[in-house]
């Protein structure tokens, strides 16, 4: 029903704000304001004014703030139309007429409402009589009890094809009604309509406005088809905007802040039986975009009950791809998966509401779930593979409409895929994270970690073969050596400025005296029978059977990448911490420093296999030397 702005200014004009909300919430004067507590949340220093001038409220809790129409529709969980009928009615405004095709419409929906409600008192007969004796029966195996039944208007219909027709007709119900009411089935095929609902427990199924739409039937025999069974669409039956039990929930929904969807009605009724009030049913429906409208307008962060087996997975799945759009700030889901193939009424019923809420306790943010299902069991060890996650996840988060929560999705995914890349390709011990390179056998470290080892046997490998220090002075001053080490390196590359031809000798005599201690540490003394660079030695053995400097060339490039891999890691830790704080550029550079790091990796796994190879072959034909190294004069 759509109504002119006219209409809606006069509403506005006959009720203060002041009045409207005065209702609900306990107000005092303070100016020209007045203050209260929220109603949408539990706080003890009043955040919450009115001011009845600008025809506006406003929640500083919150952020809520809007017109006696938003007020209404915030607090009770309604319609704009409802609520501009609601307050009409306490402002003692008659509604405006409609076009004649609107009130022939209407007329006609109201006649179909009184339809379905003589059908639901005839199921209610039935379940009350002998007739319904097995049915009863039924609904207390179910531990469904009487009080319930009461309430929700339980019913049942019986095995004969035509008893509700008769009972519909007898009251003057046409069979044209009954037919488009969805209540009998009926078609060109069909020689003689007959009850669609037959030996069946019935649930009725309401509108927003409490009013019955259609029904819900299960199966008494176990071998009949389907186990459930809906009325089907009709002018007053959509089952894509509805959710089963809103008319119950709104009320304690609103007062929780939040509200429960499961995925049948018996499971709804049972919930609502043990005290969660704020449940409702999607009655095994996908998720509409009607229906996630609606649950919002009862809970800002509805929790969703899904079975744990494949189907209840796949439901879950799905509805993330029709939430995602419609996501807002403050407008969310989260989701339930229930262990042990257990639906929420066998767990209540064999363990009890705390059971259930200790389930619920355990609900994952929407997030989590798209997560889980892109990543489950991919295989995102390789470059290609993790750019088809990328590329999808992208994919999906650039759905989000709303821009504020587009970006947070976005700033999210790109953590977490630098996070996911980096550990795959670190690999999951200390052991494999400090073993980049298949040479690492060759190592000898006695206690020293990977990269402190590596530094000391660079800057070895620099004094004991002194030609190499020319070509690799640029990579090796990128590097962040210690402290300790900053003037050994300086003073080491400026001898190449005096002396164009070094020796290790003349490293050892040149160099200050200072650095002794570095150069003993680095590359060792002669003496006590052991040779000039046996330091050296120890780390990196294979140098003991005199290489050629092809080889160790090679080596020491490999070593410094593998020290820039780990100078990345300390970069993406610094990273992942600066995006933690929500700085935007860091998320950004953190994926970038994943990839290259992964890069960087890919490289030292392929040079460290030719070099290894390089390595055993060398082995294999070294000639004993009398075990000391080839020391350059």
């Amino acid at each position: 029903m759509r109504f002119p702005p006219s209409f809606i200014d006069e509403v506005k004009a006959r009720l203060p704000v002041s009045e409207v909300v005065g209702r609900r919430v306990k107000l005092k004067r303070a100016g020209r304001e007045f203050k209260g507590l929220s109603p949408f949340q539990q706080e003890k220093t009043p955040s919450f004014t009115v001011n009845d001038q600008k025809q506006f409220y406003h929640d500083f809790s919150t952020g809520k703030h809007g017109n006696i129409f938003d007020f209404i529709m915030e607090t009770e969980g309604v319609s704009f139309p409802e609520a501009v009928e609601r307050l009409a009615s306490m402002a003692g405004l008659p509604l405006p007429r409609n076009s004649r095709e609107d009130e022939q419409r209407e007329q006609r929906q109201k006649s179909l409402f009184e339809v379905m409600e003589l059908a639901t008192k005839f199921f209610e007969q039935n379940l009350a009589s002998r007739v319904g004796a097995q049915a009863r029966g039924y609904l207390s195996d179910r531990a469904i009890i009487s009080s319930s039944t009461v309430e929700f208007r339980i019913g049942y219909a019986t095995a004969d094809r035509f008893a509700l027709k008769e009972y519909l007709g007898s009251r003057g119900v046409p069979v044209e009604d009954m037919i488009e009411a969805g209540l009998l089935v009926a078609g060109d095929d069909i020689p003689v309509p007959y009850d669609r609902f037959r030996d069946r427990i019935i649930i009725p199924i309401h509108d927003q406005r409490g009013r019955v739409v259609g029904f819900g039937g299960r199966a008494l025999k176990k071998d009949v088809q389907p186990k459930y069974l809906n009325s089907p669409e009709t002018s007053i039956f959509h089952k894509g905007s509805i959710v089963f039990n809103f008319h119950r929930a709104r009320q304690p929904a609103h007062e929780a802040n939040s509200v429960v969807a499961v995925e049948g009605y018996m499971d709804a009724i049972a919930v609502y039986q043990a005290g969660i009030k704020a449940v409702v049913a999607t009655m095994g429906t996908a998720f509409t975009e009607e229906q996630i409208a609606t649950l919002w307008r009862l809970s800002p962060e509805p929790v969703v009950c899904f079975d744990s087996d494949r189907a209840g997975v796949s439901a879950a799945y799905r509805s993330v791809d029709r939430i995602l759009p419609l996501l807002r700030v403050g407008k969310t889901f989260r989701f339930v998966f229930m262990d042990e193939q257990k639906d929420p009424d066998d767990l209540i019923r064999e363990k009890g509401v705390e059971a259930f809420r200790s389930v619920l306790s355990g609900s994952l943010p929407l997030w989590d779930v798209l997560w889980q299902r892109e990543t489950d069991g991919q295989d995102v060890r390789t470059p290609d593979k993790q750019a088809a996650l990328e590329q999808k996840l992208y994919t999906l988060v650039r759905t989000i409409q709303d821009p504020a929560v587009n970006t947070a999705f976005f700033r999210t995914s790109r953590m977490q895929l630098a996070n996911l890349f980096w550990q795959v390709n670190r690999g999951p011990t200390r052991k494999a994270r400090e073993a980049p390179t298949p040479l690492n056998p060759r190592f000898k470290f006695d206690g020293e970690g990977q990269r402190s080892g590596l530094q000391k046997v660079v800057l070895g490998m620099l004094v004991q073969y002194p030609d190499l220090l020319d070509e690799k002075q640029d990579s090796v001053l990128r590097l962040h050596f210690p402290e300790e080490f900053d003037g050994f390196l300086t003073s080491l590359f400026q001898l190449l400025v005096t002396d164009a031809k070094l020796s290790v000798a003349d490293i050892w005599t040149k160099l200050k005296p200072a650095f002794y201690d570095t150069l003993q540490a680095v590359h060792g003394e002669a003496g006590n029978g052991k040779p000039r660079g046996h330091r050296l030695v120890e780390r990196f053995p294979i140098l003991s059977r005199d290489p050629p400097l092809d080889f160790v060339s090679g080596c020491t490039d490999h070593f410094i990448k593998i020290l820039h891999w780990h100078e990345l890691e300390d970069d993406i830790q610094r990273a992942r911490l600066d995006a933690g704080e929500g700085d935007e550029s860091a998320v950004a550079r953190l994926l970038n420093l994943v990839r290259e790091g992964h890069a960087e990796q890919e490289t030292i796994s392929a040079e460290g296999v030719a070099l290894s190879e390089w390595a055993e072959d060398i082995i294999r034909v070294w000639a004993p030397q009398g075990g000391t190294m080839h020391l350059a004069a």
